[in-house]
């Protein structure tokens, strides 16, 4: 929750108190292209989005705009518990 939901909000549709301040703006992860992905490749969605090609969890957008999370070591437990919450909040919306 501290580390997504300030972007993506819990609903993980990017309803965040911050998700209007990121260029690109915060994408819906409950749609059904991202929602096939998800099913399709699931290690693979969240390792990707979580480890960028540079490491950098916060958009340049959101620092621009003062926005600091502390850094964070992702365990392997971390992506699957981040998998099966995804998981389960697009299950709900259905």
């Amino acid at each position: 929750m501290q580390r997504c939901a300030v972007c993506h909000g819990a609903d993980i549709r990017g309803t965040g108190p911050l998700a209007g301040k990121s260029n690109p703006p915060t994408p819906d992860l409950t749609t059904a292209a991202f929602r096939k992905r998800l099913n399709d490749y699931p290690g693979v969605i969240v390792s990707s989005v979580i480890l960028r090609p540079n490491g950098d969890l916060i958009p340049k957008t959101l620092k621009d705009n003062g926005v600091k999370i502390p850094p964070f070591t992702w365990r392997v437990k971390d992506f699957r518990d981040l998998n099966e919450y995804m998981a389960a909040v697009i299950a709900k919306k259905r």
